[in-house]
């Protein structure tokens, strides 16, 4: 079947309120629907003519197309036309890409055309000129192969010499004039063609139809029209489309005109500016650098605020002489603009299990931080658009709150920075200078993320509880904004002067104390504690990180030394007591030192480090446990005391003897110790009656409490 489907009409078609589909048209063209086909008495009908599909072409009555014929059937179909009566039926194809159509793939309406020229081509192809000579629709398939071959009806068009049909030509033939003049590809020798049709509008509707750069499914509509009102009017509808997608086009090339207009002056006025510059005797290299920094602005990646601003600024130096004061200072300013991540993003490492596995690698323990950290990524994985979090270690020195910001930074895949606060009492530290000072530069925050060349690093901001107070600032209160996930989308750097986007930098914080930070500072962390390590810990972390770290540093081999447990455990027990690891390390790294002494002055051979080598290399012991005696004494009492590097016993010594000075408090006590002596005082003497103790007793003696640990 042919046109087995409904044509799909346009949009153009359905606009037109007086359009009748009639079903005729419409409807499949098959052996079985023959009989019911609605056909005019006028319409003439051809027993069997031969079909000649076509691809993305629409040939109109009275136009003339070449043609060139490359499939086999297609060149059968010619040469038989050639030699009876030249005529053919062409019909266009649904699908341009089906190599074989089937009568199903080609329209039911087409046009009887004429093959008036033919030439022979190489490859067994066919050159022909066809002219086309009315519209013609399919009423039956007789053969589809090698030639296929329908019967079909030539559609004979009523005549219509109405004033609204001469009226819609003229219309339309003013329209396509105007297409003619806009569009440059079309000649002009189509308006003349078309005057001369004017008073045949069937012909001039055809004209335009065939020379309109239109869709195929909307040519075709146009052919099945043979009513020359609908067709006209249909057209216009397309034409008047036409024109406005061609008005939008001459006004976007007149704008795009008028803006190379003004490129070319400028740059016409830049070489002049040039010229004028190489006779005063300036150099070409503050030009170029210009132009390096108008490439830069355009190339970065800034918001449009950021722009502008820049822009202003460049146009500002484009103005200025080299030799002035004020052009290093502005073309500073643009460098540190261009420089910047604006849209510089590193991707974050969402694996879970690698970034576990990197921060176990460089950490021992510390399953309170790890579990942070992997927390955020999760939510991260989940939620690609998240505000980073802002952490604050707190712990005693040496336990590692710095390496792991390194190595938090190393799972998540970011780059690292690392400012430290300690001793900073200069606000502008933290948010720069303004430009009206000399020197002036931007804030360490600027500064780092400009060194980290990403707008997503993890940030440490080591030692927030040492941050000093002067006339110069409070560098705290300007760290506020920093650490405010609600402000940092815009920290505004005095330098810049314009904000910049600190909302996806994962802010770290290390602290050895949380009371001297300031409440509000404080309030914006999330504080994580990082305590000291325990003795099982530390030995740990000596065998897999620190003495292979000391013995790599001290140009030693596994080959050479070994750290026998008995001794790192005198090392930890005996001479270090800390929290954290440095004290540790260092008495590892002297003992490396020794044995890197031993070797250089020539003795060979594997050292193993026992507990009786420690004492050798470190001396005497440096630090000692108390230990409790087996029996009570009368006036030695045992505490437990609280410490940095873990709990401790403490003595208590106390003495009776005559005098009226009551309580003597001996050992450097804090207050709370004082106190707590002057309560037990006072309360052995309220219940002294009930255990036997005399009334005069605390009016005739003296009380000494001794603490000989307390120094």
């Amino acid at each position: 079947m042919v046109s087995g489907q409904p044509v799909q009409l346009p949009v153009w078609i359905r606009e037109m309120n007086r359009i009748h589909h009639r079903k005729a048209r419409n409807m499949a063209i098959s052996t079985e629907h023959t009989d019911n086909q609605i056909r005019t008495q006028t319409n003439e009908i051809i027993e069997s003519i031969g079909v000649l599909p076509v691809r993305n072409l629409i040939v109109y009555p009275h136009m003339a197309a070449p043609l060139v014929a490359n499939r086999s059937g297609s060149v059968k179909t010619l040469e038989e036309a050639l030699q009876n009566d030249k005529n053919i039926l062409i019909l266009a194809q649904r699908d341009p890409e089906v190599d074989s159509p089937m009568p199903e793939d080609l329209y039911g309406t087409g046009t009887l055309s004429v093959v008036h020229k033919s030439m022979k081509l190489p490859e067994e192809s066919l050159h022909v000129l066809v002219q086309g000579v009315s519209r013609m629709r399919v009423l039956d398939v007789l053969a589809t192969g090698p030639i296929l071959r329908v019967k079909a009806e030539i559609l004979t068009e009523e005549a219509n010499d109405s004033l609204e049909v001469k009226g819609l030509a003229q219309n339309l033939s003013g329209q396509f004039h105007k297409l003619v003049d806009m569009v440059q590809a079309m000649s002009d020798e189509l308006k003349i063609a078309a005057m001369n049709l004017e008073d045949q509008p069937s012909k001039l509707a055809d004209f335009i139809a065939f020379n309109l750069k239109i869709s195929l499914s909307d040519q075709q509509a146009l052919l099945e029209l043979d009513d020359i009102r609908e067709r006209l009017e249909g057209l216009t509808i397309l034409l008047n489309r036409e024109l406005e997608v061609a008005e939008t086009g001459s006004r976007i090339q007149n704008q795009v005109q008028t803006e190379m207009g003004k490129a070319q002056r400028e740059y016409y006025l830049r070489e002049q500016l040039k010229a004028i510059q190489n006779e005063l005797g300036e150099a070409d290299g503050p030009t170029e650098e210009k132009e390096e920094l108008r490439k830069k602005i355009e190339e970065v990646g800034m918001p449009g605020e950021v722009r502008e601003e820049a822009t202003r600024e460049l146009n500002r130096l484009l103005k200025m002489s080299p030799a002035s004061p004020e052009f290093s200072i502005a073309r500073t300013y643009l460098e540190w603009l261009t420089e910047l991540p604006w849209s510089v993003s590193t991707e974050d490492r969402l694996e879970i299990d690698e970034a576990g596995k990197i921060l176990d690698e460089d950490h021992y323990g510390l399953k309170k931080i790890k579990d942070r950290i992997l927390e955020h990524l999760s939510v991260r994985k989940l939620r690609s658009q998240m505000k980073g979090p802002i952490l604050c270690f707190v712990g005693p020195p040496g336990v590692g709150k710095t390496s792991l910001g390194q190595s938090v930074a190393k799972a998540l895949g970011r780059e690292f920075i690392r400012m430290s606060l300690g001793g900073v009492h200069d606000e502008a530290e933290i948010r720069g200078h303004r430009r009206t000072y000399i020197g002036a530069l931007p804030g360490r925050i600027i500064q780092g993320i400009r060194k980290a060349g990403s707008n997503n690093p993890v940030f440490m901001l080591d030692e927030i509880d040492k941050l000093g107070t002067d006339f110069r600032g409070d560098p705290a209160s300007a760290l506020l904004e920093v650490l405010d996930p609600e402000q940092n989308f815009s920290f505004a750097d005095h330098y810049l002067d314009v904000p910049f986007d600190l909302s996806n930098v994962m802010f770290i914080t290390t602290a050895n104390v949380l009371s001297t930070i300031p409440g509000p500072l404080r309030d914006r962390m999330e504080v994580i504690e990082v305590s000291g390590y325990t003795e099982e810990e530390k030995m740990e972390i000596a065998e897999r990180h620190l003495i292979p770290k000391q013995v790599e540093e001290h140009g030693l081999t596994a080959e050479q030394i070994r750290f026998n447990r008995d001794a790192v455990q005198r090392i930890i027990d005996e001479y270090t007591r800390e929290a954290g690891l440095r004290n540790l390390e260092r008495e590892i790294g002297k003992v490396a030192r020794k044995v890197a002494r031993t070797i250089a002055e020539g003795n060979d051979g594997m050292f193993e480090i026992t507990p009786d080598e420690v004492r050798k290399h470190l001396g005497a012991q440096k630090f000692f446990s108390e230990v409790t005696e087996r029996t009570g004494e009368p006036g030695v009492a045992i505490g437990l005391a609280w410490t940095a590097v873990g709990g401790e016993i403490m003595f208590i010594e106390a003495s009776k003897m005559k005098g009226k000075k009551g309580l003597t408090l001996t050992g450097q006590l804090g207050d709370v110790m004082k106190e707590s002596a002057q309560a037990a005082l006072t309360y052995m003497r309220s219940h002294a009656s009930e255990w036997g103790i005399d009334e005069g007793f605390f009016d005739e003696h003296d009380i000494h409490i001794h603490l000989p640990a307390g120094a």
